[in-house]
Protein backbone atom coordinates (compact mmCIF):
# COMPACT_ATOMS: atom_id res chain seq x y z
CA UNK A 1 0.00 0.00 0.00
CA UNK A 2 1.16 3.52 -0.78
CA UNK A 3 2.28 5.74 2.12
CA UNK A 4 0.87 9.17 2.94
CA UNK A 5 4.11 10.84 1.86
CA UNK A 6 4.17 8.99 -1.47
CA UNK A 7 0.51 9.74 -2.10
CA UNK A 8 0.91 13.45 -1.35
CA UNK A 9 4.06 13.71 -3.48
CA UNK A 10 2.42 11.99 -6.46
CA UNK A 11 -0.79 14.00 -6.09
CA UNK A 12 1.09 17.30 -6.03
CA UNK A 13 2.79 16.36 -9.31
CA UNK A 14 -0.49 15.40 -11.01
CA UNK A 15 -1.24 16.64 -14.53
CA UNK A 16 -4.10 14.26 -15.39
CA UNK A 17 -6.58 17.00 -16.29
CA UNK A 18 -6.39 20.61 -17.41
CA UNK A 19 -6.88 22.04 -13.90
CA UNK A 20 -3.16 21.69 -13.20
CA UNK A 21 -2.43 24.41 -15.76
CA UNK A 22 -4.13 27.15 -13.73
CA UNK A 23 -3.54 26.01 -10.15
CA UNK A 24 -1.32 27.80 -7.69
CA UNK A 25 -1.24 24.85 -5.29
CA UNK A 26 -2.58 21.33 -5.14
CA UNK A 27 -4.95 21.19 -2.19
CA UNK A 28 -4.22 17.69 -0.94
CA UNK A 29 -6.05 17.61 2.39
CA UNK A 30 -5.57 18.47 6.04
CA UNK A 31 -6.24 17.06 9.47
CA UNK A 32 -5.83 13.89 11.44
CA UNK A 33 -4.66 11.08 9.17
CA UNK A 34 -6.09 8.56 11.62
CA UNK A 35 -9.47 10.29 11.85
CA UNK A 36 -12.68 8.34 12.17
CA UNK A 37 -14.54 11.14 10.38
CA UNK A 38 -13.69 12.33 6.86
CA UNK A 39 -15.20 15.53 5.46
CA UNK A 40 -15.25 15.83 1.66
CA UNK A 41 -15.90 19.01 -0.33
CA UNK A 42 -16.11 19.45 -4.08
CA UNK A 43 -12.89 21.37 -4.77
CA UNK A 44 -10.71 24.26 -3.69
CA UNK A 45 -11.72 27.88 -4.08
CA UNK A 46 -9.46 30.90 -4.52
CA UNK A 47 -8.23 31.08 -0.92
CA UNK A 48 -7.63 27.33 -0.80
CA UNK A 49 -5.68 27.43 -4.06
CA UNK A 50 -3.49 30.25 -2.71
CA UNK A 51 -2.83 28.57 0.65
CA UNK A 52 -2.82 24.91 -0.43
CA UNK A 53 -5.28 23.90 2.30
CA UNK A 54 -8.99 23.04 2.10
CA UNK A 55 -11.64 25.29 3.63
CA UNK A 56 -9.55 28.29 4.67
CA UNK A 57 -11.69 31.12 3.25
CA UNK A 58 -15.03 32.42 4.55
CA UNK A 59 -16.66 29.02 4.05
CA UNK A 60 -13.81 27.41 5.97
CA UNK A 61 -14.29 29.75 8.89
CA UNK A 62 -17.98 28.83 8.96
CA UNK A 63 -17.06 25.14 8.78
CA UNK A 64 -14.76 25.60 11.79
CA UNK A 65 -17.62 27.26 13.68
CA UNK A 66 -19.96 24.43 12.73
CA UNK A 67 -17.45 21.83 13.90
CA UNK A 68 -16.99 23.65 17.21
CA UNK A 69 -20.75 23.42 17.87
CA UNK A 70 -20.37 19.64 18.16
CA UNK A 71 -16.96 19.62 19.84
CA UNK A 72 -14.84 18.95 16.77
CA UNK A 73 -11.92 20.73 15.16
CA UNK A 74 -9.41 20.01 12.41
CA UNK A 75 -7.19 17.97 14.72
CA UNK A 76 -9.95 15.37 15.16
CA UNK A 77 -11.12 14.99 11.55
CA UNK A 78 -9.65 14.91 8.04
CA UNK A 79 -10.80 17.27 5.29
CA UNK A 80 -10.29 16.62 1.57
CA UNK A 81 -11.97 17.43 -1.75
CA UNK A 82 -13.16 15.52 -4.80
CA UNK A 83 -10.74 17.52 -6.98
CA UNK A 84 -7.43 18.79 -5.68
CA UNK A 85 -7.04 21.81 -8.00
CA UNK A 86 -9.26 24.87 -8.24
CA UNK A 87 -11.72 24.94 -11.13
CA UNK A 88 -11.67 28.33 -12.92
CA UNK A 89 -14.01 30.94 -11.44
CA UNK A 90 -14.97 28.48 -8.68
CA UNK A 91 -17.27 26.58 -11.04
CA UNK A 92 -18.33 23.04 -10.18
CA UNK A 93 -15.67 20.50 -11.19
CA UNK A 94 -16.51 18.84 -14.49
CA UNK A 95 -17.16 15.11 -14.62
CA UNK A 96 -13.89 14.49 -16.47
CA UNK A 97 -11.99 16.43 -13.80
CA UNK A 98 -13.66 14.44 -11.04
CA UNK A 99 -12.95 11.18 -12.87
CA UNK A 100 -9.26 12.01 -13.22
CA UNK A 101 -8.92 13.10 -9.59
CA UNK A 102 -11.13 10.67 -7.67
CA UNK A 103 -8.40 8.05 -7.21
CA UNK A 104 -6.43 10.49 -5.03
CA UNK A 105 -9.43 10.71 -2.72
CA UNK A 106 -9.98 6.96 -2.84
CA UNK A 107 -6.37 6.42 -1.77
CA UNK A 108 -6.74 8.94 1.06
CA UNK A 109 -9.93 7.20 2.18
CA UNK A 110 -8.21 3.78 2.07
CA UNK A 111 -5.39 5.08 4.26
CA UNK A 112 -7.74 6.75 6.75
CA UNK A 113 -10.42 4.03 6.84
CA UNK A 114 -13.05 6.40 8.26
CA UNK A 115 -16.17 5.21 10.03
CA UNK A 116 -18.08 8.29 8.86
CA UNK A 117 -17.87 10.33 5.65
CA UNK A 118 -19.52 13.74 5.59
CA UNK A 119 -20.05 15.21 2.13
CA UNK A 120 -20.16 18.99 2.06
CA UNK A 121 -22.66 19.99 -0.60
CA UNK A 122 -24.44 18.51 -3.58
CA UNK A 123 -21.43 17.88 -5.82
CA UNK A 124 -19.57 15.80 -3.25
CA UNK A 125 -22.73 13.94 -2.21
CA UNK A 126 -23.60 13.11 -5.84
CA UNK A 127 -20.12 11.70 -6.38
CA UNK A 128 -19.72 9.86 -3.08
CA UNK A 129 -23.18 8.86 -1.86
CA UNK A 130 -25.33 8.48 -4.99
CA UNK A 131 -25.45 10.07 -8.42
CA UNK A 132 -28.95 11.51 -8.09
CA UNK A 133 -28.45 12.95 -4.60
CA UNK A 134 -30.81 15.84 -3.84
CA UNK A 135 -29.17 18.02 -1.18
CA UNK A 136 -32.34 19.91 -0.25
CA UNK A 137 -34.27 16.67 0.33
CA UNK A 138 -31.55 14.31 1.57
CA UNK A 139 -29.18 16.41 3.68
CA UNK A 140 -28.71 14.90 7.12
CA UNK A 141 -29.93 11.44 6.05
CA UNK A 142 -27.63 8.47 6.63
CA UNK A 143 -26.48 5.93 4.05
CA UNK A 144 -24.30 2.90 4.71
CA UNK A 145 -21.65 1.54 2.37
CA UNK A 146 -19.85 -1.45 3.81
CA UNK A 147 -18.75 -0.49 7.32
CA UNK A 148 -18.82 3.25 6.59
CA UNK A 149 -21.71 5.63 7.27
CA UNK A 150 -22.24 8.55 4.90
CA UNK A 151 -24.21 11.76 5.14
CA UNK A 152 -24.27 15.16 3.48
CA UNK A 153 -24.50 18.65 4.91
CA UNK A 154 -25.18 21.88 3.12
CA UNK A 155 -21.89 23.31 1.86
CA UNK A 156 -20.72 26.16 4.12
CA UNK A 157 -20.44 28.46 1.07
CA UNK A 158 -24.13 27.80 0.35
CA UNK A 159 -25.02 28.65 3.95
CA UNK A 160 -23.17 31.96 3.58
CA UNK A 161 -25.37 32.74 0.56
CA UNK A 162 -28.62 31.49 2.13
CA UNK A 163 -28.61 31.87 5.89
CA UNK A 164 -32.18 30.59 6.08
CA UNK A 165 -30.78 27.05 5.77
CA UNK A 166 -28.57 27.37 8.86
CA UNK A 167 -31.16 25.93 11.30
CA UNK A 168 -31.43 22.80 9.14
CA UNK A 169 -27.64 22.59 8.93
CA UNK A 170 -27.27 22.80 12.68
CA UNK A 171 -29.92 20.10 13.13
CA UNK A 172 -27.89 17.92 10.74
CA UNK A 173 -24.78 18.64 12.83
CA UNK A 174 -26.57 17.32 15.90
CA UNK A 175 -27.37 14.16 13.95
CA UNK A 176 -23.70 13.88 13.02
CA UNK A 177 -22.71 14.34 16.65
CA UNK A 178 -25.08 11.53 17.69
CA UNK A 179 -23.71 9.18 15.00
CA UNK A 180 -20.12 9.93 16.05
CA UNK A 181 -20.96 9.17 19.68
CA UNK A 182 -22.71 5.98 18.57
CA UNK A 183 -19.98 4.43 16.40
CA UNK A 184 -16.68 6.24 16.90
CA UNK A 185 -14.22 5.33 19.63
CA UNK A 186 -11.57 8.06 19.55
CA UNK A 187 -13.13 11.15 17.98
CA UNK A 188 -14.05 12.86 21.28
Amino acid sequence: MITWDELERDCKACQRCALWETRTNVVFGVGNREAEVLFIGEGPGRDEDLQGEPFVGRAGKLLDEMLAVIGLDRTKIYIANIVKCRPPNNRDPLGIEQDECINWLRAQTALIRPKIIVCLGRVAAARIIKEDFKITAEHGLWFQKGKCWLTALYHPAYLLRDGRKKPEAYEDLRGLEAKIKEICEKTY
